[in-house]
C-alpha cells in the first residue's frame, strides 16, 4: 500500500469526505430523534464475569446524538460491571472533528484505544502504522459471518484486516409514491425514466416540489457520489484498476451530461451550493420526488413530515438500459479499529466481541432501524429485529437496501482499499467541475478532462 506522508495534510482541510454517512452526513440528528430510549438487549453470547481484565481504555466514536450514543454507553457500562478492573472512557466527536483529532494527535500519541472510522480514513491509518490487525478478533466472531466486500475494504496489501465492520449503509433511489400516482408514473428503472418522471413532476408542481435536486456544493462530496452512482450502474468506476481517474470515458461523459440536465430542468437553482444536509432536508420536508440516500431517510421524514411516512419508499439504483442487471453501487462501511498505541488491546478486543453478541448488536442496530444495516449476515432475520415497527412498515425498503449491499463498495474502492479514494471524495474536484460547467458554460468534455488531469496530479503525490 502506498505511503501517505503527504496525504494527511492534503486532505485535512477537507476533513470528512464521508461525514455523510456514513449514513450520517447531516442526518444523525433526525435519525436519532426517532426511536427514543436506551434499553440494552440481553446478551446472546457467553461472556463471563472475570477479574483478569484490568486497565483503562478510551473509545472515540462519532455517534454524537440520540439512541446510538446511548446504546454504546450502555454497552460500556454493562461491560465494566462484568469486568470491575476495566474503565472505559467514551469521547464523541463529529466525523470532521474526529479526522482532525486523530491526524493532529498521531505524532504526540494523543489517540484512543478504540475508535469508529470510515473506509477512506482507515487506509490512511494503516499507512501511518497507527492501527493493528484484527484478524484474530474477526475469526473469533466468525469471519464467514461478515460481508466479504466490507472485509476486503479493511484488508491491506500485507493481507491483514485492520477493521471490524460495525454497521453498513447503502445507497438506493428514494421516491414519493403519492407523486408517482398523481402523475400516473411507474417507479423508474432507468436513468432516462427517472429524468422524464422528475421533469413531469417539477413542471406539474410549479416550484412547490422538484423532481430532483442535483447537488453541486463544494463543501461536500455529493456531486461525486451522484456521478459515481451513474458510472457504477453502467459497470465502470471513477478510479480505474490501475489507479487513474476516469472522467472522460463515454460513460462518464454521459453521466456528467445527465446530471447537468437534471440540474437545469428538474432542480432548484440553489442546488448548485447544496451539501448533504441541504439535499436530505429537502426530501425530509416533502419537496423532492426523488433522492439518493440510505435508510436514514426514514427517520428524517418521520421527524419533519410524519404525514408523508406512508408515501416514501426506495428502489434499486437506476440502470442505463432496462435490461442491464440490477447491481449494488455504493456501500459505506463504518468499522471499529484498535489503535497501535493502546496499552490494553486485549480489553479492546473483548469489548468489541461483547458488542457483537447478538441481542446487544441487534439492539444497537435498531437505534436507527433500516438505516444502520448489519455488518453480520443473518442477524436482521432475528425475531427482535423483525418485530420492530419501523422494520415492519418498511419491509420493502429493507429488502431493497439489502439487495443493494451485494457487490457494492465504498466510492473508489471497487478494486480494494486505496488512498486515491480519499482524494477523490475529499478534494471537491468533481464538484468544482460541475459548477464550472453550469456557471461558466464550459464544454463538458473540456471540464471533464481538466478535472481528470487534476485528480491524476493529486494521485501522483501518493507515490
Amino acid at each position: 500500500m502506498k505511503k501517505m506522508k503527504r496525504i494527511v495534510s492534503a486532505v485535512l482541510a477537507c476533513a470528512c469526505a464521508f461525514s455523510l454517512f456514513t449514513g450520517c452526513g447531516g442526518k444523525e440528528t433526525t435519525a436519532d430523534q426517532g426511536n427514543q430510549g436506551s434499553q440494552t438487549g440481553q446478551t446472546g453470547g457467553s461472556t463471563e464475569t472475570t477479574d483478569e481484565l484490568k486497565g483503562d481504555i478510551v473509545f472515540w466514536h462519532s455517534f454524537t446524538q440520540g439512541p446510538r450514543m446511548e446504546k454504546i454507553q450502555a454497552a460500556a457500562d454493562e461491560f465494566m460491571e462484568l469486568h470491575p478492573g476495566v474503565n472505559i472512557t467514551i469521547e464523541t466527536f463529529s466525523w470532521a472533528d474526529f479526522y482532525t483529532k486523530w491526524t493532529t494527535g498521531l505524532a504526540s500519541g494523543n489517540v484512543p484505544d478504540i475508535s469508529s472510522t470510515v473506509a477512506t480514513q482507515l487506509v490512511e491509518m494503516i499507512d501511518a502504522d497507527a492501527v493493528i490487525p484484527v484478524d484474530d478478533l474477526i475469526d473469533e466472531v466468525g469471519r464467514d459471518k461478515f460481508y466479504e466486500n466490507a472485509l476486503r475494504e479493511m484488508t491491506a496489501e500485507d493481507g491483514n484486516c485492520y477493521g471490524v465492520p460495525l454497521y453498513l449503509n447503502t445507497e438506493a433511489m428514494w421516491y414519493r409514491k403519492d407523486l408517482l400516482e398523481k402523475y400516473n408514473l411507474e417507479v423508474p428503472q432507468t436513468w432516462e425514466q427517472m429524468y422524464e418522471a422528475a421533469k413531469i413532476i417539477t413542471e406539474g408542481e410549479n416550484g412547490t416540489v422538484y423532481g430532483a435536486a442535483m447537488p453541486m456544493g463544494t463543501n461536500d462530496m455529493l456531486a461525486t457520489r451522484w456521478l459515481h452512482l451513474y458510472v457504477r450502474s453502467a459497470g465502470e468506476t471513477l478510479i480505474t484498476e490501475d489507479g487513474k481517474a476516469n472522467l472522460t470515458s463515454p460513460t462518464a461523459i454521459d453521466g456528467i451530461n445527465y446530471w447537468v440536465k437534471i440540474f437545469k430542468e428538474c432542480s432548484p437553482a440553489d442546488a448548485i451550493n447544496y451539501n448533504t444536509l441541504d439535499e436530505a432536508t429537502l426530501y425530509y420536508q416533502g419537496k423532492l420526488a426523488f433522492d439518493f440516500n440510505t435508510g436514514f431517510h426514514i427517520s428524517g421524514v418521520e421527524t419533519n413530515r410524519p404525514d408523508l411516512m406512508e408515501y416514501i419508499d426506495c428502489a434499486p439504483i437506476p440502470r442505463v438500459n432496462e435490461d442491464d442487471p440490477v447491481v449494488g453501487v455504493e456501500t459505506n462501511t463504518t468499522p471499529l479499529v484498535i489503535w497501535k498505541n493502546s496499552e490494553h488491546p486485549e480489553i479492546c478486543k473483548e469489548f468489541i466481541k461483547f458488542m457483537y453478541e447478538e441481542d446487544r448488536y441487534v439492539d444497537f442496530l435498531l437505534s436507527v432501524p433500516v438505516g444502520m444495516m448489519s455488518g453480520i449476515k443473518g442477524v436482521t432475520e432475528s425475531e427482535i429485529y423483525q418485530s420492530n415497527e419501523t422494520v415492519q412498515n418498511f419491509q420493502h425498503a429493507d429488502e431493497v437496501l439489502n439487495q443493494m449491499l451485494e457487490g457494492s463498495t465504498s466510492i473508489g474502492m471497487e478494486y480494494g482499499p486505496r488512498a486515491e479514494a480519499g482524494l477523490l471524495t475529499s478534494q471537491r474536484v468533481i464538484e468544482e467541475m460541475f459548477q464550472d460547467i453550469v456557471m461558466n458554460d464550459t464544454p463538458v468534455e473540456e471540464a471533464a478532462k481538466a478535472a481528470e488531469d487534476k485528480l491524476n496530479d493529486l494521485f501522483s503525490t501518493l507515490g
